[in-house]
């Protein structure tokens, strides 16, 4: 990991951006159902499997990785939502979500496989 300040400033902008399309996208779901959050953390976890699959310098992978999709993404608003839908809601939603992110893990690392 480059350790210098300018690898801060990849990552703080990277940030910067991807927390403003989370903002974006909460706005525009605008709703208390978690539909958000697992829009995010599915295309989050499509992102991340097509950005490990191509050959991008340590740069790129520290503004879009560690920057964009990381704050884009989340895990506490994922815990928080779960609470709020209840017992059998919350079961459902967390069901959903890991078999949604891991298929758009899958096919994110199957479409960067592609040339």
């Amino acid at each position: 990991m480059e350790r210098t300040a300018s690898g801060v400033g990849l990552v703080a902008l990277g940030g910067f951006v991807g927390a403003l399309a989370r903002y974006g996208v909460d706005v525009a779901a605008g709703d208390v159902t978690g539909a958000g959050t697992l829009l995010v953390n599915v295309v989050g976890s499509f992102a991340l499997g097509f950005l490990v699959t191509r050959a991008v310098g340590p740069r790129t992978r520290l503004f879009v990785g560690t920057g964009v999709i990381s704050s884009f993404t989340t895990y506490s608003t994922f815990a928080t939502d779960t609470v709020a839908l209840g017992t059998v809601g919350g079961t459902a939603y967390v069901a959903v979500s890991y078999g949604l992110g891991f298929a758009a893990a899958l096919a994110g690392l199957a479409v960067g496989r592609r040339p």
